[in-house]
């Protein structure tokens, strides 16, 4: 696609108003960028012209980015990072390619992690690098190729594929539960845990198991790793997708408090934009996936 020139600025033009907007001061800036302040200003003026746009004013001696000039400059910092990134992941790739996946934290180090080796047997030639991301993000304005989401499945000009329906357990250390009290119903006697992302999680395991919810105070996690270690050293019960505790149940670190996990209604999806679809490196990274994929996946006993 051709832009007309006046809507590319030079990229150290763009360096320029960044540093100014990052900075505060065309000093600053000029330090920053291995420049002096005289051509600082002169890169500046440039800009107004090509912009047709005042994009700062002198307040005694000083410098002062215009309301407009600083929105603008906080999108040209994504982009400049952006170029950045991709020059670095060209210079870094290997020869037969490389994958950026964003990746849910938890699900990344208990589900994909473990399975990972077996692509990389099948597939050496293939590097993944991978980034946490908790929130949603728009292709659109990250590098990434594809990512592993939490939802229904509906992400707009995206595909997917379905790794893992969500079932929730809850959970607690052996310790907190007395011998003789039916963990069911000890459930209703037990601090309990939250998670952020499933504000009213323990509200529909209550109703669906047909009972009355208690107080449903209690402390608030913002990571499944850090719930389910508050649960391993018995500070409360934990309600949490059955992947995240197959070890600690294993294990005996945590008891299964209910004898059959909740289904949620939603899903674990790798998700990649429409424009990424042929892409060969993903195709057989998503091929391998679908063998991995567990459509239905009972708690194993």
């Amino acid at each position: 696609m051709a832009y007309a020139r006046k809507l590319l600025p030079s990229m150290s033009a763009l360096r320029m108003i960044e540093a100014l907007d990052r900075l505060g001061s065309a000093s600053a800036a000029a330090e920053d960028l291995s420049l002096t302040q005289g051509a600082i200003s002169r890169q500046l003026q440039a800009l107004e012209a090509q912009l047709g746009i005042e994009l700062a004013r002198r307040e005694g001696r000083k410098l002062v980015l215009t309301a407009q000039a600083r929105a603008y400059a906080a999108e040209v910092r994504t982009a400049l990072a952006r170029v950045a990134e991709a020059t670095m992941r060209l210079q870094v790739a290997p020869p037969g390619g490389t994958l950026s996946l964003a990746i849910l934290p938890a699900f990344g180090m208990r589900w994909l992690m473990p399975r990972l080796p077996d692509f990389s047997r099948l597939h050496p030639d293939i590097t993944i690098n991978m980034t946490t991301r908790l929130e949603d993000f728009s292709f659109e304005m990250e590098t990434f190729d594809a990512a592993i989401r939490h939802g229904t499945g509906a992400w707009p000009g995206t595909r997917h594929l379905l790794l893992k329906p969500e079932q929730l357990l809850p959970v607690a250390a052996p310790g907190l539960v007395p011998g003789h009290t039916r963990p069911a119903r000890a459930l209703a006697q037990l601090p309990l845990l939250h998670i952020r992302t499933r504000p009213d999680a323990w509200k529909a395991w209550f109703a669906q198991d047909g009972m009355s919810p208690p107080e449903l105070e209690g402390t608030v996690h913002d990571q499944f790793s850090t719930i389910v270690q508050a649960a391993c050293h018995g500070l409360g019960a934990a309600l949490v997708p059955t992947y995240i505790v197959e070890q600690e149940l294993a294990t005996g670190q945590l008891l299964a408090l209910a004898p059959r996990p909740m289904e949620t209604g939603s899903a674990y999806y790798l998700v990649w934009p429409e424009q990424k679809a042929q892409d060969p490196d993903l195709k057989r990274f998503r091929d391998w996936l679908a063998d991995q994929a567990e459509p239905e996946d009972p708690l194993p006993r």
